[in-house]
């Protein structure tokens, strides 16, 4: 074993990429993880990088955000987007995952690594004095337990916050009436890879007359709603007016209904769960209705009406810092350069960004202790722009966000919008190359 140690508190995405870098640049890691011993009101299993909401990593287009996020990672050898790739799933144009089989090749990769060990126990507060030689990366995801984030807040001297995020449901493929619901995916002229359940104009306002009147599950009386806009409860998006679903997770626009030829009134979309299609995610559809008011309701949706579910949907509580305020760009606490943050503790919001994250914190906290420079990416880059959002955002304003080009550097000159995703991508790719030479950093 190396005698550079790193401790990693959260095994979920972020804290399971930060060890495989650590480890892959000769560090020793102890990777903690609560899990079997305890677990939080989202999680289920006791694998590595469990998935608790949606099993899609988003586009997969170099040329959007996201898309560029993903190939810069797989640049950096991301486990994660490696393991993404593996166990993938078909869901159009987006990187879609098997959640089982995803979590079993995380897991089996770092319990196989030598330079990775896995312990399982609950660490309820972070060292209290700084030891720059064995640096901590806390990485507990958006459910950090109150002792955990009482610890954090004690260090920062600065009061957490936190917000609301909702999960869907998935339902089984084979409770499904597909007399009704056609397979297509937007604008295609092929099979597709979503499931559709078509409404007309009765059926969407008995249905969305429904869900108002529906039972909510209360927020507790010390709970602040803080919705992350990006992924709003259906009933909460309702709250905007009646055609609001219409123009979001419902659209029907490029989905025409076989049996008619035309577009309906709209459209709800049922996205893979597994590689086998055995189970389907309901696309955007977070709600934080009752489990009783799900399934009355969800039952109305044309080919759903004995719709059986493998998993209800659910509110749960995001916990994030304000980035701006303790954060550097190393990922280092400001007051403590011994840990680092990774995740969408640091106030970046999905998936692939807290996995970005984990890439940056695991790599620069073994460089910490390997005497070597850390890393900042340079702004138009995607991992860059990420972090550019997280240090150098207004602190009164912070607000945790996904990828997204408007947090990139403005474009030097005017060109069409549909070229735009390729230039940056373009630029980020040459950007990132010069940075990874000058940094001694291997792909």
């Amino acid at each position: 074993m190396s005698d550079k140690n790193i401790t990693i508190i959260g095994g979920g995405l972020a804290g399971s990429e930060a060890a495989w870098q650590a480890a892959n640049l000769g560090c020793s890691v102890t990777l903690i993880e609560m899990k079997p011993k305890k677990y939080s009101p989202a999680h289920k299993s006791a694998g590595l990088a469990e998935l608790v909401c949606s099993n899609s990593f988003r586009s997969n287009d170099p040329t959007s955000a996201v898309g560029l996020l993903k190939e810069e990672m797989r640049r950096f050898d991301s486990l994660i987007i490696k393991a993404a790739d593996h166990c993938q799933v078909p869901a159009g144009k987006a990187l879609a995952v098997d959640r089982d089989k995803f979590s079993k090749f995380i897991t089996d990769k770092l319990t196989d690594h030598p330079l990775i060990t896995l312990a399982n126990e609950e660490i309820q507060s972070l060292p209290l004095t700084n030891d720059n030689q064995h640096p901590t990366i806390l990485a507990t995801g958006p459910l950090t337990t109150k002792e955990l984030a009482d610890s954090l807040a004690q260090i920062t001297g600065k009061e957490h916050l936190s917000f609301y995020d909702a999960i869907a449901p998935i339902v089984y493929e084979e409770s499904l009436n597909r007399d009704i619901i056609f397979q297509a995916s937007r604008y295609d002229d092929g099979p597709g890879d979503y499931l559709n359940c078509p409404m007309n104009k009765e059926e969407y306002l008995q249905f969305i007359e429904a869900i108002k009147k529906a039972k909510k599950v209360p927020l507790k009386s010390f709970e602040e709603t803080k919705y992350f806009e990006g992924c709003l409860p259906v009933e909460v998006m309702l709250e905007r007016g009646d055609d609001t679903l219409r123009f979001g997770p419902m659209k029907p626009v490029g989905l025409p209904d076989p049996r008619t030829g035309e577009d309906t009134y709209a459209i709800v979309q049922l996205r893979k769960e597994n590689i086998e299609g055995t189970t389907y995610n309901m696309v955007g559809f977070q709600t934080k209705l009752t489990y009783a008011g799900q399934e009355e309701v969800f039952r109305l949706i044309p080919g759903m009406e004995e719709v059986e579910f493998v998993r209800l949907g659910s509110i749960h509580r995001n916990t994030f810092i304000c980035a701006p305020e303790v954060l550097s760009p190393t990922l280092q606490l400001k007051e403590r350069t011994d840990l680092f943050l990774a995740g969408q503790l640091t106030g970046v919001e999905g998936y692939v960004e807290s996995t970005a994250m984990g890439i940056l914190a695991g790599q620069n906290a073994a460089r910490s202790i390997l005497g070597q420079p850390l890393l900042v990416p340079p702004p138009d880059t995607a991992h860059g722009s990420l972090v550019q959002h997280l240090t150098g955002a207004d602190k009164k304003r912070f607000q945790p966000s996904n990828i997204n080009f408007g947090l990139f550097p403005p474009i030097e000159k005017k060109m069409p919008k549909k070229f735009r995703g390729q230039h940056r991508a373009e630029k980020a790719s040459i950007s990132l190359e010069q940075w990874f030479k000058a940094e001694g950093i291997s792909q």
